[in-house]
């Protein structure tokens, strides 16, 4: 089993940043990839970052403007959000998932509100 605590959501004024973080508990190193999905109102939940040993990936939508990183000695995940717009709104999920056997985990959930 793999617990993961998310942290850093809140309300932030469109341009401004957040950071918001993930720890990670449990079977850690069963784990391969670590990443951010996020759920806006009425919409289904879509991939916003991944990261695999060091390797990342983005949605289009947050290319440039977001950055995932990893602590693996603080068992943290990381996502810096810069140059916020309303439209990233959203609950913001931690994911961690396991290849053999397959299996997704999944964080509480953080809001975050983009708004002036």
């Amino acid at each position: 089993q793999v617990q993961l605590v998310e942290s850093g959501g809140g309300l932030v004024q469109p341009g401004g940043s957040l950071r918001l973080s993930c720890l990670a508990s449990g079977s850690i190193s069963s784990i391969n990839t670590m990443g951010w999905y996020r759920q806006a109102p009425g919409k289904q939940r879509e991939l916003v970052a991944t990261i695999t040993s060091g390797s990342t990936n983005y949605a289009d939508s947050v290319k440039d403007r977001f950055t995932i990183s990893r602590d693996n000695a603080k068992n943290t995940v990381y996502l810096q959000m810069n140059s916020l717009k309303p439209e990233d709104t959203a609950v913001y999920y931690c994911n961690a998932r396991r290849y053999s056997p397959y299996y997704n985990y999944w964080g509480q959930g953080t809001q975050v509100t983009v708004s002036s």
